[in-house]
Formats: structure tokens, sequence, C-alpha cells
């Protein structure tokens, strides 16, 4: 009896499953919409921004979550495999989905990797994993370029909506031109000696190349990598030797190895303190300061700020 229950059980699963499959999502696009996947927030905000009511935006990887190390679910395969347009990130950041893009791009669905259509000589190094640092959008200037091919990705896809979109992307870009200039004013508010950026993984080289900071990641760029007790030993002897006066945690990294530095500074007989929480891969949950890219890039400054400055 328990296993005619399961196999019927298992059956109408499988119906569930193939109908669902076979028709359009509740929620769906309408007749015409564009259909578009986004794995991160920040290339989501984008879209929301450039695509406006002219597609139908799913994004998959919501606040708090690290691309790093996030494994794609079977919702994610079937979001992706309706999907007209993806968009992701690249340079090895989506670590665990590269396999499942190269899968869908050779369905004939158009998938972009924003960061591999950038110009190699503007990225940073990363290592032998992978040749380049994915962490493009804390610099707003080179963001600013990758949200110009999503611009021209969606009017290949749609010609017919392509002067709203190119609107759109002028919009937008403006409002990034100005979160620049307001995080070199917070910026400006550190003495340089103080200018000293250390979080729990190396996210914002982008961020301090562009800003004249000096940052330093406990775990190195991907948090796939462990931190070993000499490597908090090692950043506890630069904070005592540098006098460094905060130190920051991220959102989507959780806080044991920075509260791990805290305590070996502190044994040196050295106090700093926790600066704040910083957005480095995820944005902010809705209604949050940080819940859009330019609020998080203004998020982070402003706390650098309150922390760092005199």
């Amino acid at each position: 009896m328990i296993r005619q229950i399961f196999g019927f059980s298992f059956l109408v699963i499988l119906l569930l499953a193939l109908t669902a499959c076979g028709g359009a999502a509740e929620g769906g696009p309408a007749e015409g919409q564009l259909n578009v996947v986004a794995t991160t927030g920040q290339i989501h905000d984008a879209l929301v921004n450039i695509g406006g009511d002219a597609i139908h935006l799913t994004g998959l990887l919501g606040p708090g979550v690290d691309p790093h190390l996030y494994v794609p679910t079977e919702s994610n395969v079937s979001t992706l495999s309706e999907a007209d347009v993806i968009f992701y990130n690249g340079l090895h950041l989506e670590a665990q989905m590269v396999r499942i893009m190269t899968q869908m791009a050779s369905r004939g669905v158009t998938v972009v990797a924003v960061g591999d259509a950038l110009p190699p000589e503007q990225l940073l190094d990363w290592d032998s994993s992978a040749p380049y640092d994915p962490h493009i959008w804390n610099d707003p200037l080179l963001w600013s370029q990758a949200v110009e091919i999503m611009r021209d990705t969606l009017i290949n896809a749609d010609p017919e909506n392509a002067e709203l979109y190119r609107a759109n992307t002028e919009k937008y870009l403006a409002e990034i031109a100005e979160t620049h200039e307001y995080i070199q004013a917070q910026i400006a508010k550190i003495p340089p000696e103080r200018r000293v950026m250390i979080t729990a993984h190396d996210a914002f080289g982008y961020f301090a190349r562009t800003y004249g900071l000096e940052v330093r990641g406990l775990q190195g760029i991907s948090t796939e990598s462990e931190a070993s007790t000499a490597d908090v030993q090692e950043l506890a002897n630069f904070i005592v030797e540098r006098q460094v006066p905060a130190i920051f945690v991220e959102t989507s990294v959780p806080p044991r190895t920075i509260e791990a530095v805290q305590a070996a500074v502190r044994a040196q007989g050295f106090e700093v303190s926790i600066g704040g929480s910083l957005f480095s891969d995820a944005l902010g949950e809705q209604g949050h300061p940080a819940a859009t890219y330019t609020g998080m890039l203004r998020y982070n400054a402003e706390t650098l700020a309150a922390a760092l400055g005199e």
C-alpha cells in the first residue's frame, strides 16, 4: 500500500513538472516582452533601469547571497531555459554556474558575461585559477561600460525598443556619474594615512584603485578560499603596525573571520573596532539604502568615512 501511494505521488509530481515546463510560468513575460534573467543584484539593478517595462526581468541571486559559492537550483535551471537573454558577471564570479551558462548558450539563448566583454587592460589581476578580479562593479566608471554592454545586447535582441533602452541608459549612467562624485567627496573626509580598507575577502580592489585606498582582504578575492591561522595573524600584525582604527565585515560573508582578526589584534594590546558592514558581492534588502547599485556604493563610502575619518 505504501509503495502504491509513493508511486502515485511520484507520478503526480512528475506530471506537474512536465506541465510547468510545457507552459508559461505564472507572472511570465507579456506578449512581445523580452524575457531576461540576471544573476547578481548589481546586474539586476542595471537592467531594471535600462529595460523598464519593456522586459520581463528575473534575478537569481538575492540580498546577502554569495555568488562565489552559489549553486543553482532546479528552479534556476528552468528559469534560465525559458529566457531570451541571460546576463551574468563572468570572470569566474559565479563559479558554480559556468557550465549551465555554456549549456544555455549552446541551445541558442543569448548569454552575456559582462565582465568578460570588458577590455582586459582595465581589469585587475587575480590568480592562477582565473586571470582577473571579478568584482568590477566596485569601480563605477568601469561598471558604466558593463551597463553599455547590457544596453547594446537588449537593443540587438529587441530593436523596436532601442530608443527606450538608449534613453534609460543615459539617465542611469548620469546617476552613476553623480554617485562617483559623491564617493570622492566621502573618501576625501578620510586622512590619507588612514585610507586602509580591511575586509573579510578582497572584493574592493577596483574601489581602492579608483578612490586611492589601500585594501587588504583576509580570504583573498574568492570566498571559496579559507583563511588560515597564519593569515589571521599576519593581518593582525599589519593592523597593529599601521595603527588601523577600524576593519569591516561584509554582508555576504560570515563575520567570524573578521572577528578572529579583531581578537588577534586585541591580544597584541591594540584595539581595532568593527567599523560596520560593507556590501561587497550582494545588494541590501528592499528598503535598505543599499538595495540599489548606486545606493550600495554610497552606503559603503559613508560607512568608510564614518569609521576611518577623524
